[in-house]
């Protein structure tokens, strides 16, 4: 009888374990992952994350967070990644191919993490048309350059370039709010501590938002464009520990603002921008919760923001360090499907 229930619990998990990640759509010969939301505010929604940097590990960072969105909060989330073209492997530096753009047709929101990127044309179009659409973005740390233009300079999207005069600054300041301006904190010394901005202590994305920090350094600003409102101020701290003091010679900078942004359709979205985003910002339950709240504001969902976004890890995690080439080898899109069932 014991050996009976032993089975019976045995095929139970089983059936358990294949439902859910049948539920998240993983195939291992696709070149991307799906994590197909259950249940929460988020059902019907979905949001499209474009992973691409090679020095801060965005194919840890932007998985996890799709994770959190879909199991806690019941997001439909697709994640596509920058592939070596022969191995269908993640690979960082492969500045020319993000397969599986057109999944941005039926997104509600765009999540972009990418750097120096040079994509083909036909991959290019599926983000310049969402860009257009007039549906939201959100854009962490490096999408302030998130394009450049080097081969390919006759390209009809090699305006994005983050250098580029004429729109100036590219994707990164004329949608994000800023391109490529250098690091203002000191990097891999100062770390990061996010502060309010006066006057935005009751938006709804700051919700129990109470301790945002990070070893990501401070990115310097010139003048934000357009219509940015800074959301958060980030104080550089006198080394990489959040009980650091904050270096007084440098004043605080925008980290995270919103904007709007017109397309050349004549439509108008939600920005919101950060330039955090160092593997190990995501630890930050605060930082999540920003991110979170955030991805809400944008879809125009402010309302459903609880007092506390559920923001746990999904399951374990432990991003490489951050640099070139220091990602993990040898792993596709499907290694990052959901192993550990949430309770």
């Amino acid at each position: 009888m014991n050996k009976m229930k032993h089975t019976v619990k045995l095929w139970t998990l089983v059936f358990v374990g294949l439902s859910w990640l049948l539920g998240c759509q993983v195939n291992a010969d696709e070149p991307w992952v799906v994590f197909k939301g259950k249940r929460g505010p988020g059902k019907g929604k979905h949001i499209v994350f474009v992973i691409g940097d090679d020095e801060y590990r965005s194919e840890d960072s932007m998985p996890m967070l799709a994770k959190i969105m879909a199991v806690h909060h019941g997001f439909k989330c697709t994640a596509l990644f920058s592939l070596d073209k022969e191995t269908g492997e993640i690979d960082p530096g492969a500045q020319e191919n993000i397969p599986g753009l057109e999944a941005l047709k039926t997104a509600d929101l765009m999540v972009i993490f990418t750097r120096f990127r040079e994509l083909p044309d036909e991959q290019m179009k599926h983000i310049i048309d969402y860009t257009n659409s007039g549906k939201p973005i959100v854009g962490l740390r490096t999408a302030t350059h998130a394009f450049y233009y080097r081969k390919n300079k006759n390209s009809p999207y090699a305006k994005y370039s983050f250098r580029d005069n004429k729109f100036k600054g590219g994707y990164g300041r004329q949608v994000l709010g800023e391109t490529w301006a250098g690091h203002y904190g000191g990097h891999g010394r100062e770390s990061t501590r996010g502060v309010v901005a006066r006057g935005m202590e009751n938006h709804a994305i700051v919700k129990g938002c109470e301790d945002i920090w990070g070893p990501s350094d401070v990115y310097g600003i010139t003048t934000l464009h357009g219509d940015c409102k800074p959301l958060i101020m980030g104080h550089v701290l006198l080394g990489m520990n959040p009980k650091d003091k904050p270096n007084l010679k440098k004043k605080p900078v925008p980290v995270a603002w919103l904007k709007t942004y017109t397309g050349e359709k004549g439509k108008t979205c939600r920005v919101f921008t950060t330039t955090m985003g160092h593997g190990d910002d995501l630890k930050s339950e605060g930082f999540r919760r920003l991110l979170v709240n955030a991805c809400y504001w944008a879809m125009g969902m402010e309302d459903k923001i609880p007092a506390k976004s559920k923001v746990d890890l999904v399951s374990e995690y432990k991003p490489n360090r951050i640099g070139m080439g220091r990602y993990k080898k040898g792993l596709k899109p499907s290694d990052h499907q959901i192993i550990d069932i949430p309770g």
